[in-house]
């Protein structure tokens, strides 16, 4: 979970860094351009007036006139160009963040928070849990009084952190477990005198549950039946009952829930126990 959260913050942290470095500081809009400034400080030729409309020492109305036309279309034409090149000299590099700059940003932004959320989410899921609880190794008590709770009960001992059974298997079985070629992980279990089941029926999931009159566990979802040592014996289950890792530690049962393997295939039945009772289901 640290590294999942460690990944995220750093996504994060790209994402801000891309903004950051492509947002630079701009001109103001309503700055003078050096052009405008330019313009507005040059002299006006000799022999004109400052409108630039005609030759002062003509003194004829004709020229005084012809002046003023000059003038007034200079002031329109001098406008005109000033705004011309105000807008050509103003690009995108002088106004900042445009509108579509803005949108394009903050949807990249989006991108990134929402791929940095999914992946910490991810890697949260499928990380295995390194200590206590489902997914990794529990501490079911000593294995000589859950035998002695079995025997007592003559039930299988459920460990509910561990979402499985505890069974006791019988010695005389062990030649045809042998024979059936149970995983040597669990074969180790056999020849300690028990197996571990796990509750989940290998058909839809459905949890399956001990029948104490058949002595079977029967699934009540679509009655699959399994003998005491999880094999499949009725019903459309494709294989027997999910298989639990497990040690002896000192005295005690260790149940290493992260290692569930399948259980044994359709047609295995090393024990040859039949139904001694009713069916549950």
């Amino acid at each position: 979970m640290a590294i999942a959260t460690s990944i995220a913050a750093a996504l994060v942290a790209a994402a801000a860094f891309v903004l950051l470095t492509r947002g630079r500081t701009r001109a103001s809009v309503g700055s003078r351009t050096g052009t405008a400034r330019r313009a507005d400080s040059d002299p006006a030729p000799a022999g004109l007036d400052q409108e630039g409309g005609g030759r002062l020492d003509d003194g004829s109305g004709e020229a005084r006139a012809r002046a003023g036309d000059a003038r007034a279309v200079a002031r329109g034409t001098a406008t005109f160009a000033s705004a011309a090149a105000a807008r050509k000299a103003i690009d995108e590099q002088d106004i900042g963040v445009t509108r579509r700059q803005f949108f394009n940003r903050g949807i990249l932004a989006g991108i990134y928070f929402a791929t940095a959320g999914f992946g910490a989410a991810a890697l949260a899921f499928i990380w295995p849990a390194v200590k206590g609880g489902f997914g990794g190794k529990i501490n079911a008590g000593k294995l000589s009084d859950i035998f002695d709770a079995i025997d007592a009960k003559s039930a299988p001992f459920y460990v509910p952190e561990a979402r499985s059974y505890v069974v006791r298997y019988p010695a005389d079985a062990l030649p045809a477990a042998r024979k059936a070629k149970y995983p040597a992980a669990i074969l180790r279990n056999l020849e300690a005198g028990f197996v571990v089941e796990n509750q989940k029926c290998p058909h839809l999931g459905c949890r399956v549950p001990w029948c104490a009159s058949s002595q079977w566990f029967e699934c009540p979802c679509h009655a699959s039946k399994y003998n005491r040592v999880g094999e499949k014996r009725d019903g459309p289950a494709p294989r027997g009952l999910s298989l639990v890792v497990a040690e002896v530690v000192d005295g005690d049962l260790v149940i290493n829930t992260g290692v569930i393997l399948p259980g044994m295939a359709i047609g295995t039945d090393t024990t040859r126990q039949r139904p001694e009772g009713p069916s549950c289901v």
